[in-house]
């Protein structure tokens, strides 16, 4: 019956409960991540016409840029005007790596 399959579904995610129970630093649910990307799904069927294929794509991608950004404690705008101001400046992987919002250097956006 529903109970039975239940518990099955339990037993076989147990190994992963395990590590959640040995491991302090994992979380048992993922409601961080429910809650930044809740805009994200909210805005969706607006997103449906972004017009193309390619503008969809640049969408998400800036979106990600964005979370991202928030996620490594930083005030979106002031990275994202810090970025698109350097951006053609960049020419090796490097410099380019250096603008991503998990390696910024945080004092030069104050």
């Amino acid at each position: 019956g529903l109970l039975g399959k239940a518990i099955g579904y339990a037993l076989g995610q147990w190994p992963k409960l395990l590590v959640f129970l040995d491991h302090g630093i994992v979380r048992p649910d993922n409601n961080w991540i429910e809650n930044d990307i809740r805009p994200f799904a909210v805005g969706r069927k607006n997103w449906m016409f972004s017009g193309c294929p390619a503008g969809a794509a640049a969408s998400a991608s800036l979106y990600s840029f964005i979370v991202t950004a928030r996620a490594n404690g930083l005030e979106p705008f002031a990275w994202l005007n810090y970025v698109l101001a350097r951006l053609p400046l960049a020419s090796t992987e490097a410099e380019f790596k250096a603008l991503l919002p998990q390696h910024i250097d945080r004092s030069l956006l104050a």
